[in-house]
């Protein structure tokens, strides 16, 4: 079933509500970063490339960037990496083209581990970031005020944001006070996850999973909600995101509102927020009369069924190929994708193996 969206906190991070809505696009601006964090769970093919990804979609200029945005009807975007200070001036473009293509309302939060100059403070406030999240490589404030007040002067309003280790509790303890003495106004801790990309390192530090069907550490979700709970009286705002509900909850969610905005004609949504029709192989040459000989028999309007060149099939409604798929010969199919630019197939199932 299709995940439920939690009420927003009082004082959470507006990046946060939109992503928890799915309406955030997520721009990979570069996988370029040298602090080489152990935790770090970025994939081979994304770490130190240069490329830029809008969702799950390499991009090649902002054109198609602002076009995987409109295909999602995204209220905002995401600006991640690697670390996007380390290909700043593409950063400060992505802000720009991202405004001027969407309004001043679309709202764009950026992460960076860097202790950025406060003149690129105020060169991102004025192309109009929103929000600007710090990642304290020591879990201190010390190496990062300056940066975190030029961002704050300059109209951003500024957080942190950490996975919970569950080996540094003291630190994140003390990290609490110096946030509450400083122009931050929120602190995000997201659940340590064990992944392909961290897990030997993981390993090292004796993580263990927690269990269930996540990838969660064991002690992670135990010590944010302790610093969670230690901060309710303090000057700013403390969020928790469980590894379960970044998976289930935020993908989901963009994946639905990407696929409910994209749906051809005769395709459906699933519950498990997948798009599913019906398709029959068939040649390009055949392609033309297949197509007008389908279209009469089930009756279909034309704009329900098509020939997909890319992957030589006929497609149309699934419930029109659950009717003919026991009376023709030819291969009937169930195909299912997910609603992403690339339309990866999940799934394909004969409707008419049994024949």
């Amino acid at each position: 079933m299709a995940s439920e969206i939690a009420p927003p906190e009082i004082g959470e991070a507006e990046g946060c509500i939109q992503c928890q809505q799915g309406s955030k696009l997520v721009l990979f601006v570069t996988g370029k970063c040298h602090w080489g964090c152990d935790y770090c769970p970025l994939s081979d093919n994304r770490r130190e490339t240069p490329d830029m990804f809008a969702n799950e979609r390499r991009c090649s200029n902002f054109d198609e960037v602002i076009e995987e945005g409109k295909a999602m009807r995204a209220t905002g975007t995401g600006i991640t990496g690697g670390d996007p200070m380390l290909d700043f001036d593409k950063t400060v473009e992505a802000v720009v083209a991202l405004k001027k293509a969407f309004g001043p309302e679309h709202h764009i939060h950026c992460y960076t581990s860097i202790p950025i100059k406060p003149e690129q403070a105020k060169a991102l406030g004025e192309a109009g970031l929103d929000e600007l999240r710090f990642h304290l490589l020591d879990l201190s404030l010390d190496r990062y005020l300056e940066s975190v007040t030029a961002a704050s002067e300059a109209g951003v309003y500024v957080g942190v944001e950490l996975p919970a280790e569950p080996d540094k509790g003291e630190k994140l303890h003390l990290l609490l006070k110096q946030l509450d003495d400083s122009p931050v106004s929120f602190l995000n801790l997201n659940e340590l996850e064990i992944t392909v990309g961290n897990q030997k390192n993981m390993d090292v530090r004796g993580f263990n999973l927690a269990g269930g069907i996540t990838a969660a550490a064991d002690g992670s979700a135990a010590l944010a909600i302790e610093l969670k709970e230690a901060a309710k009286d303090l000057d700013f705002h403390v969020k928790f995101c469980t590894a379960s509900y970044k998976d289930a909850g935020q993908l989901r969610n963009r994946f639905r509102r990407r696929g409910e905005a994209t749906l051809r004609p005769y395709e459906i949504l699933s519950e498990d927020d997948t798009i599913v029709f019906g398709a029959i192989p068939c040649s390009l040459e055949d392609a033309s009369e297949d197509v007008e000989e389908l279209t009469e028999t089930l009756g279909l309007h034309q704009e329900w069924i098509r020939y997909n060149g890319a992957t030589n099939r006929i497609e149309f409604p699934l419930s029109a190929a659950e009717d003919i798929a026991e009376h023709i010969s030819v291969p009937v199919l169930m195909v299912e994708v997910h609603p992403t630019h690339d339309r990866l197939e999940v799934g394909v199932v004969n409707l008419n193996h049994n024949r």
